[in-house]
């Protein structure tokens, strides 16, 4: 089942005829709300406000643990998210999609970013963190939205492009802006990480449809780095082309997630399960499902 992860803008499925609200408890704390489930355009979705409802949560406060673990146990095997990021590099500009398959950890450790510890230990491999097949799906379907279309403004979409996340609230400045182009990032965002490598502790496959709305703050122009105000205003303008393409990938079949994302776990575990007290075999047998 597919999971839409929605950001900053896209906090409910227009259309979705909603089945079930699922609990937003786990054993790892409560998630940003209730899950949605139910149907849309003849496939079965699960859908969770990133920010909870009213955007009430900053980055740093979102449960991603949570967040990931309650979509897992209510049957998602992909995720889909949806996610506003500035950009790096000018060939990106304002108003683009991009969908990273790279990601650099800039936070600052303040997040529970593994599933992992007291008492159970497994390191899980990302070097190729997200799906390619999701990435491919999404994609085709820019691709598809333009022929049916026309009258649309063109999707700009880019790929293989590395994602920086960083710990947030505040606004970057000028000089980590630059450490981070020297480090190969052209997208820079606040709630991707753990978030991505928490989907992979549970098996699940992972993509992100970012939201280009400004260009940081590394251009030597200020009128041109980013404020509040202008990311927001274009934001409003760019998150009508996630939801028209949202509507084109979902008039179609669903990509099937990869077999080594969906077995991540096999090779990964270190802890002999029988030394897992009850709670622990039971929040592991989520993940592995």
């Amino acid at each position: 089942m597919l999971a839409i992860l929605g950001g900053t803008g896209l906090y409910e499925l227009q259309g979705m005829q909603i089945d079930e609200q699922l609990d937003a408890s786990t054993p790892f704390g409560m998630a940003s709300g209730t899950i949605s489930k139910g149907r849309l355009a003849g496939h079965d979705l699960l859908f969770l406000a990133r920010h909870g409802a009213g955007h009430r949560l900053l980055p740093h406060e979102i449960n991603y643990r949570a967040n990931i673990y309650a979509l897992k146990r209510a049957g998602a095997t992909q995720v889909l998210s949806f996610s506003a990021v500035g950009s790096l590099t000018e060939g990106i500009a304002p108003g683009h999609l991009a969908m990273p398959d790279q990601y650099f950890d800039w936070t600052k450790g303040g997040r529970s970013r593994t599933f992992f510890g007291d008492g159970v230990a497994a390191h899980v491999s990302t070097a190729q963190p997200v799906s390619r097949a999701l990435i491919d799906w999404v994609a085709q379907a820019v691709s598809e939205h333009a022929v049916r279309h026309p009258q649309d403004p063109p999707i700009t979409l880019h790929r293989d492009v590395t994602y920086a996340c960083v710990e947030g609230p505040r606004l970057g400045t000028r000089a980590e802006s630059r450490f981070l182009q020297k480090a190969g990032c052209q997208l820079v965002g606040m709630t991707n990480v753990p978030e991505v490598f928490l989907a992979r502790e549970a098996q699940m496959a992972y993509a992100t449809v970012a939201i280009v709305t400004d260009y940081d703050c590394w251009m030597d122009d200020p009128s041109k780095h980013v404020t509040m105000t202008a990311m927001l205003a274009l934001y409003r303008e760019t998150i009508a082309s996630a939801r028209a393409l949202l509507e084109t990938l979902l008039s179609g079949p669903l990509p099937l997630p990869e077999p080594d994302i969906r077995n991540a776990l096999e090779h990964a575990l270190m802890t002999p399960e029988d030394q897992f007290t009850p709670a622990q075999r039971e929040w592991f047998g989520v993940l592995r499902r």
